[in-house]
């Protein structure tokens, strides 16, 4: 097949997004636009408290309240449990069932224990206040020391110390002698505040049975649809072929998305025993405070190096808060198994020792959020690095310079093999950019006048296109990795495209027809995706660790070039040639040898559909190419190196982000500006991380933000604007050439805030190294400085 000339290839080009014009004119159509005749509300009664036996739910008086059709507990709908497991020995991951509706004991405030079916939403959530739960009180646990000390309560009783996964992957032989023996050690003890994922859309689910296809239809706002069928169709006792799950257009998932949820298969089984249409969306509250939330990790953290500032090596104890349950189907070693296996990321590191742990509390569960662990680990070890360059007097990006990965492939000592990257390339181009914007001298003078700016930056790679191979690693016991497509020419000439992947913002529906429509040679607009229903998608595993381009969109052109072969073998039958003589290109297939002998798309199409009787015996009708594809190696790396520059105000201990760059390197772009779209979004929810947003619980495990007056969002004024410098090393591993690219301004973004705040703080002798970094932490650094100088 000959592909399109460069300047023709739509691969690499900023094409117009087709998902835009729906989605700008108000005509998307998103969960809670659904409406069907006859159709109910359900709200879910939660737990008001931490830890509890619940000794009572009484909900007669929910049913007289008007407007209320049913109420519901668990044991009303025979209601199963969702379990995530690892295929590791009790003494590495212990295993917690998660009921879909609480019984006997509550675990975090908000916990849904009983279900309210009403006319409309009101009246759902007026049934709520007349249900009665009474329970007795256990002491709960709300963090780390508390749930690892001596005798602390249990929220599961087979977790000792409330462990739920504690693995040492990596001790490097003689790691201890490599410390005792190295010029400089140095230390960082970090933590990080748990947050939640806050896309725009809430969960929600609108659930209804189809008499005709016997089945249970829920269409919810969901990043894997396979999965939350194959749950439903478990805990309710149905076939999966009596489940089908369609995803609307959906607003943001980030990760909360990825894991299948209590609520909709509640809400699933209260329509099948009503037979009536039952809608749940998730309110701003329950978002807050009971849906999946994210990192709150601990580091302590040691790094050795030798004279010239190179590392000997890495020792790490990592414990992760998950919250009460494990998720399904990515368990609660998602956060310590990711930290554990890639810390050493960007960096040489030749001796390594790591303890990953997963702690449960009273607090919502876990799930794993953009870039899952890599935004705490890589804001660690660069911090290391900082530490280490002032203390052996070396420049803090020379010191990086000293120690990237240089020489590809590389395999280190986690294990991993990286494939080829730009990391020296990327640092280089990031802090020559900040060099000539004069961003140093602006510093030197911003210093005289008694400001305080600093410059930080970051390293990193982010793992993506993790295959099958990949997430056996882990030992998981459900094991994503491989995706399917098909593509399908209809007689007109138009393509139809599936995938298992799912767009929850990343443009699928552009990207994957740029792919198809280059290999084809059609025009975009003859390509249509289709996405998200499970009737229509043989299987997927949706859409998380910037999978989609790189084995979706690899999986999509090998279908599309399996469709191609079958249109070249029918035009070769009718010229009498070998399919090899023939090509594909410009909406029909041609010869090799007289290009100007054509069979168009549409021509073809009309003998594979309507003129059947003359193919070729060996050729069935229609015209279909189906592939499967997985990454059986550790994986693709896209690297980037970020800069920030900030300047901290003394009487309010805010800090002002001035300028924000990122060189980044995702191989092939497939949409430029889709990839930029997808930097800028990641930057903003890391420095949303790095200095605003945290989820807390008092002492008795009540969330502390359930509004947006309490959790800190950043807007529009707090986050800058960000410049893209693109460096592009294709990847040998996928079929065009692309690394994912989702997750990688997440991951670097902490780690340059912090830095360049440390940076600005470099004259107070306070460093700080927990996030979010506070006006107060910031206001008592500068005043200490200014303390100081009154007292010399």
């Amino acid at each position: 097949m000959t592909p399109r000339s460069t300047e023709d290839r739509l691969v690499g080009r900023s094409v117009a997004r087709r998902e835009d014009p729906r989605l700008l004119t108000g005509r998307g159509r998103f969960v809670d636009d659904i409406a069907l005749p006859g159709m109910l509300h359900a709200q879910f009664v939660r737990s008001t408290v931490a830890h509890a036996e619940v000794t009572a739910v009484d909900l007669s008086a929910v049913r007289q309240v008007p407007g209320v059709v049913a109420a519901f507990t668990a044991a009303d709908l025979g209601l199963g449990d969702i379990t995530a497991r690892l295929d590791r020995p009790l003494t590495e991951f212990v295993p917690t069932a998660m009921p879909v509706l609480a019984r006997d004991r509550v675990r975090y405030v908000g916990e849904p224990l009983a279900i309210v079916v009403a006319r409309d939403a009101y009246a759902a959530e007026d049934g709520l206040e007349a249900a009665k739960v009474s329970y007795a009180p256990l002491a709960p646990v709300t963090c780390e020391d508390e749930a690892l000390a001596e005798g602390a309560p249990l929220l599961h009783d087979a977790a000792p110390r409330n462990t739920l996964v504690d693995v040492s992957l990596f001790a490097s032989e003689g790691i201890d002698a490599v410390f005792a023996a190295a010029p400089c050690v140095v230390h960082v003890d970090s933590r990080t505040g748990r947050q939640n994922a806050l896309p725009l859309e809430t969960r929600g689910t609108v659930a209804h049975w189809d008499d005709r296809e016997e089945q249970l239809v829920l269409e919810t706002c969901t990043q894997v649809p396979h999965q939350v069928r194959t749950v439903a169709a478990r805990c309710l006792g149905l076939d999966e072929r009596a489940v089908r799950v369609r995803v609307p257009d959906m607003g943001g998932g980030f990760g909360l998305k990825c894991v299948v949820g209590r609520e909709e298969i509640a809400a699933a089984a209260a329509a099948l025993r009503l037979r009536r249409p039952v809608k749940w969306i998730e309110d701003r509250k329950d978002a807050l405070t009971a849906s999946f939330l994210a990192r709150e990790q601990h580091y302590d953290v040691r790094a050795a190096f030798d004279a010239e500032g190179r590392i000997l090596g890495l020792d790490a104890d990592v414990v992760c808060d998950m919250g009460a349950y494990s998720c399904y189907p990515f368990t609660a070693g998602i956060e310590p198994l990711m930290a554990s296996a890639e810390m050493p990321g960007v960096y040489k590191v030749p001796a390594y020792r790591v303890r990953g742990r997963a702690i449960t509390t009273n607090k919502a569960p876990t799930a794993p959020y953009r870039g899952v662990s890599r935004p705490q680990y890589v804001m660690v070890v660069e911090r290391l690095f900082e530490r280490a360059a002032r203390e052996l007097g070396l420049d803090p990006v020379e010191i990086r310079r000293r120690n990237v990965i240089t020489d590809f492939p590389y395999t280190g000592v986690n294990g991993i093999t990286y494939d080829p990257g730009s990391y020296r390339e990327a640092l280089d181009l990031c802090e020559r950019t900040v060099r000539e914007e004069g961003w140093y001298e602006k510093q030197a003078a911003a210093a005289a006048e008694g400001r305080h700016l600093g410059i930080g930056y970051s390293c990193f790679s982010e793992r993506t296109g993790y295959g099958s191979t990949a997430f056996a690693q882990r030992k998981m016991e459900v094991v994503p990795g491989f995706d399917l497509s098909e593509v399908r020419m209809d007689t007109s000439g138009a393509v139809t495209v599936t995938t298992g992947t799912m767009s929850h913002g990343q443009s699928h529906e552009t990207t994957m027809a740029q792919i198809v429509a280059d290999e084809l040679g059609l025009p975009l607009a003859k390509v249509k995706l289709h996405q998200g229903d499970t009737d229509r998608i043989t299987y997927g595993w949706g859409t998380f660790a910037s999978r989609s381009i790189t084995v979706g969109g690899s999986a999509v052109r090998l279908a599309a070039a399996e469709l191609g072969k079958k249109l070249r073998r029918i035009a070769a039958a009718r010229w009498g040639v070998a399919p090899e003589e023939t090509e594909c290109g410009e909406g029909c297939v041609r010869r090799r040898d007289e290009p100007a002998v054509s069979l168009s798309y549409e021509q073809l199409a009309e003998i594979a559909y309507l003129k059947a009787h003359l193919l070729p015996k060996d050729i069935a009708p229609g015209l279909t190419g189906t592939a499967a594809f997985d990454v059986f190696n550790d994986g693709t790396f896209s690297n980037a190196t970020h800069a920030c520059v900030v300047e901290l105000h003394e009487g309010t201990g805010q800090v002002e982000i001035l300028r924000y760059l990122c060189v980044e390197d995702c191989g092939v772009a497939i949409n430029p500006q889709v990839v930029e779209g997808q930097c800028r979004g990641g930057i903003a929810q890391g420095i949303a991380g790095a200095l605003f947003e945290q989820v807390t619980y008092d002492a008795q495990g009540e969330p502390s933000a359930t509004g947006f007056m309490d959790y800190k969002v950043p807007t529009a004024h707090e986050i800058p604007d960000v410049a893209i410098h693109h460096l592009e090393t294709p990847c040998a591993f996928t079929e065009t050439g692309a690394k994912g690219a989702g997750e990688g301004g997440t991951i670097g973004a902490p780690a340059a805030v912090l830095n360049a705040v440390n940076d600005a703080l470099r004259t107070t002798g306070v460093e700080l190294d927990h996030t979010p970094i506070t006006p107060e932490a910031v206001h008592n650094a500068l005043r200490r400085q200014r303390t100081l100088e009154h007292t010399r």
